[in-house]
């Protein structure tokens, strides 16, 4: 069964930068999509961004405004997000997801997920 654990974060002051990673095991990596979901405390789970099989496509929540850049390493079954210009309400604890196996759409859908890592906290804060 496909596992998936998150690292990278941390305290970052505004204006900052993080990089997470989501290294995955237990399955064949490239057979899943793989997103990244973020929550704030007394918010609902949010989707990020999404990245396809091939990681030659994928999506971000537009509130994110380009700051944000997702890729995969499928030799090394993991997944990367690159946070930029880090802002306050960016902070929270970001998770890992994978969709159901073989599975070729994006989502930013929590629903769509199968798999999830436990996450990993990033605070944005001076």
């Amino acid at each position: 069964q496909l596992q998936l654990v998150e690292s990278g974060g941390g305290l970052v002051q505004p204006g900052g930068s993080l990089r997470l990673s989501c290294a995955a095991s237990g399955a064949t990596f490239d057979d899943y999509v793989i997103a990244w979901f973020r929550q704030s405390p007394g918010k609902e789970r949010e989707g990020v961004s999404c990245i396809k099989r091939s990681g030659q496509s994928s999506i971000y929540a537009n509130s994110l405004k380009g700051r944000f850049t997702i890729a995969r390493d499928n030799a090394n079954s993991t997944v990367f997000l690159q946070m930029n210009d880090l802002e306050p309400e960016d902070t929270g604890v970001y998770y890992c997801a994978a969709g159901r196996r073989l599975f070729i759409g994006c989502s930013l859908s929590s629903g769509s997920m199968y798999y999830w890592g436990k996450g990993t906290q990033v605070t944005v804060s001076a």
